[in-house]
């Protein structure tokens, strides 16, 4: 195995030096989970381990004020950069439980727990297993189980999808990021609308969020998501930082991954990519079509506006079928949800409602105020 990276080894003293100091002056572990996602077969369960003060793990630190799903009450808005303010527990063991299965593992040097958990025996729908470490309170993940008759799957990106961040314009993200406060940001028009018409369409379908995005940020994400009337799934980000290979981590290497993971975890599922041309989403949609065209169902492009689009490149997409090798993938574009809708809608992708009733119910929680 090779050595790790320059930066990785100073981020790791760093981060060694704090924990000791912290955990000298009384601090222990506390739990955040997020929402994970699993089969008949396997549940992937995801957590992270942090210090704080022993006593106040339910009223301190940026990702305190949540429930299960990551969506906080009560509703409350702290300005960007004090999500990043956080000490992670490495190394800490962890025991995950799910269903008849306990597994054990401990978290990665970010405090970050991805655990798989086989033969659990849920059914399937919305479902909850627990993560536990010593010196803190088991706490309740959800995760949502697919069922293997499932065959119609939703992806999305987040950042210029489904919520407005200006990434193409680095100094008015950064300012989005680190600065205002969760509530300043604003959602893309239709797309909730979208995505509750095309889940309806298919019950018991999975929506899965992709994004470059640091975990720092999931609570915050899950809240936006929720006050904004889109369904709950959940989030694959990543971890801001060094990595053992360089500097910063590649977050299209990390988008590549996802789907690459999804397709191998949901082999009978065809997926709904959607995504914006503000940076990479075409290209990377494009490749995974043509490595996997079978498990791609189509392809939906927002087109970000000429202010979004400053210092972008983005691909324009103008057909409503992209050939792909010796298949075609239909690809659709517009600038928000409402006409992306109307595009699937016209051209029989999106299929009759399917009534309330029928469908499996979501924890879409409102937070309480």
């Amino acid at each position: 195995m090779s050595r790790p990276h320059a930066a990785a080894i100073i981020e790791d003293t760093v981060h060694e030096q704090v924990e000791r100091v912290l955990r000298g002056r009384g601090w222990g572990n506390r739990v955040i989970t997020h929402v994970g996602y699993g089969s008949s077969s396997f549940v992937r369960v995801f957590a992270r381990v942090l210090l704080g003060r022993k006593g106040r793990e339910g009223t301190e630190g940026p990702e305190s004020r949540q429930d299960a799903t990551g969506a906080i009450s009560p509703a409350h808005y702290d300005r960007g950069w004090r999500a990043f303010i956080t000490s992670p527990a490495t190394g800490v063991p962890v025991k995950v439980t799910v269903g008849d299965r306990e597994v054990f593992g401990r978290s990665d040097r970010g405090g970050h727990v991805d655990i798989v958990a086989r033969d659990h025996g849920l059914p399937p729908g919305w479902q909850q297993a627990v993560v536990e470490v010593q010196g803190a309170q088991p706490v309740a993940a959800d995760v949502f189980i697919v069922a293997d008759d499932v065959r119609f799957g939703l992806v999305s990106d987040i950042d210029d999808t489904v919520i407005t961040t200006m990434l193409p314009r680095p100094l008015i993200a950064a300012f989005n990021t680190f600065v205002r406060r969760g509530k300043a940001r604003h959602a893309v028009s239709g797309m909730a609308p979208m995505y509750r018409r095309i889940l309806s369409a298919h019950p018991g379908a999975p929506i899965v969020y992709v994004s470059t995005g640091a975990w720092n940020t999931a609570a915050t994400l899950n809240r936006f998501l929720v006050e904004n009337g889109f369904p709950l799934g959940p989030l694959l980000l990543t971890d801001w930082g060094p990595t053992n290979t360089g500097w910063f981590r590649s977050g299209q290497d990390h988008k590549r991954t996802c789907l690459h993971r999804l397709a191998r975890d949901f082999p009978d599922i065809r997926w709904l990519l959607v995504g914006d041309d503000g940076q990479h989403d075409p290209q990377l949609y494009a490749e995974f079509a043509e490595a996997r065209p079978d498990r791609v169902d189509a392809i939906c492009i927002r087109h970000l506006s000429p202010a979004e689009q400053v210092l972008s490149k983005p691909m324009k997409i103008d057909a409503p079928v992209r050939t792909m090798g010796p298949v075609s993938v239909s690809t659709f574009s517009a600038p928000d949800g409402h006409q992306l809708l109307r595009a699937l809608d016209e051209h029989g992708r999106v299929g009759p409602p399917v009534a309330a009733d029928e469908q499996p119910s979501r924890p879409l929680r409102q937070p309480t105020r």
